[in-house]
């Protein structure tokens, strides 16, 4: 590729670029001499499981990674335990570092689905942070002002409105900021909502007499409601560790609107291939459900292969669109006293799952031949739970429930 079309390439999913003058010109710089550049994200490992709405940032450290530069994968086991101030109205609860540590080990594990491995470097910031010390944290705080701190927006908006903000949170943009140096960043990546941290390290880096690492901010992705940001707590995400058919139902569920802002942040495809697929759904040419198969399949394929998708799709057809399952039911988890059996009581569970209001209700019904589970008919009262299924979708008469099983 040409330094205009790495441009092009590396633009989109971006929300800012400071600066795109010395992006090129420190592609240029590492044209000449060979040289790859050290891409840096950060996660701190604040819960076990990684969502879509991560790996909008690691699709992009994967296009650095396409144009032949190393990805630096940057684990906060130091700044999880001082826990990301950004976008809070609150300060965040404190995890233990036993926690830390044991998320972190699943993010290994799921980072090179997007990631690969050969161009990328794991790095923990517990290597450089824990050896500051006293002296080394008292150096790190005299190299930023508390003015300069209230300048972030959170911190401003919970100043103003008379919210704790407690004295450690100030410590997180300066830790962040210390682990560009450490590792020599030359991009970093980012949230929206991280720019004043990411803009700190150049500072932190000028100070030290390196060059200033470039930032690139990706947007915050919305969960599938449509309007807040993807969230666990908000039950609002795809993870990256869901079963194919899960995976697929809920890329599915997102609107024609959401399904565009998808493709753009969650698919490797042009802003111009995108384009295209907008104006074949404006103009009739392409139907949007063909569309959002495309898409799903896309993002399954990312995480289960090929065969996954081929998996989730035909499961959503049979499942879904054949048998006109809802978009929305009741969701349960399954009982814990029926969680390890291979075979599990389908009368108990209608009625825990709340379609029956009876066991006696529900014996009837099963004989009667009106229970469904995945699609099926079953008459009897025992259901062997099929190897790999993640979930049971109920039916009795025109009632659903959806019962999620543990992985």
């Amino acid at each position: 590729m040409t330094i205009d079309e790495q441009l092009e390439y590396l633009r989109k999913g971006c929300a800012e670029i400071i600066s795109e003058k010395e992006l090129r010109s420190r592609l240029e710089e590492c044209a000449r001499k060979r040289r790859p550049l050290r891409v840096k994200a950060g996660f701190d490992p604040t819960a076990p499981d990684l969502h879509l709405g991560h790996t909008v940032l690691l699709r992009k450290m994967k296009h650095f990674q396409d144009l032949g530069h190393t990805a630096v994968f940057l684990i906060g086991d130091v700044t999880g335990l001082i826990g990301d101030p950004s976008g809070r109205n609150t300060t965040r609860p404190p995890m233990t570092r036993e926690q830390i540590l044991e998320n972190a080990e699943t993010y290994k594990k799921q980072v090179f689905k997007i990631l690969d491995p050969d161009r990328t470097e794991i790095r923990f910031n517990s290597e450089w942070l824990l050896e500051l010390g006293t002296l080394g944290m008292i150096e790190l705080c005299s190299q930023t002002t508390i003015a300069q701190l209230l300048e972030r927006e959170d911190f401003t908006q919970r100043y103003r409105q008379g919210k704790p903000i407690s004295l450690h949170e100030f410590l997180y943009p300066l830790t962040q900021a210390q682990d560009s140096v450490a590792l020599k960043a030359d991009v970093e990546l980012g949230g929206t909502d991280q720019k004043f941290n990411l803009l700190l390290g150049r500072e932190f880096q000028a100070t030290h007499g390196q060059p200033r690492q470039i930032v690139a901010t990706v947007p915050i992705l919305e969960g599938l409601d449509g309007t807040q940001k993807m969230s666990k707590s908000l039950g609002n995400y795809i993870g990256v560790d869901e079963p194919p058919e899960v995976m697929y139902r809920k890329v599915m569920q997102a609107s024609d609107e959401l399904m565009f802002r998808y493709y753009e942040l969650l698919t490797d495809l042009s802003l111009r291939e995108i384009a295209k697929l907008k104006q074949g759904a404006a103009d009739g040419s392409q139907h949007p459900m063909d569309l959002k198969h495309d898409l799903a399949a896309r993002i399954v394929t990312d995480f289960h292969g090929r065969e996954g998708a081929s998996k989730g799709g035909d499961a959503f057809r049979r499942v879904v669109q054949d048998k006109q399952v809802p978009d929305s039911m009741p969701e349960m988890s399954l009982p814990v006293e029926m969680r390890g059996a291979s075979v599990i009581r389908l009368d108990k569970l209608l009625r825990a799952a709340g379609l029956a209001s009876s066991g006696a209700e529900a014996n009837r019904k099963l004989r009667e031949n009106s229970v469904s589970v995945n699609g099926a008919k079953h008459r009897d009262m025992s259901y062997e739970v099929p190897e790999g299924v993640s979930e049971l979708v109920l039916k009795l008469g025109k009632r659903w429930a959806r019962v999620r099983l543990p992985s």
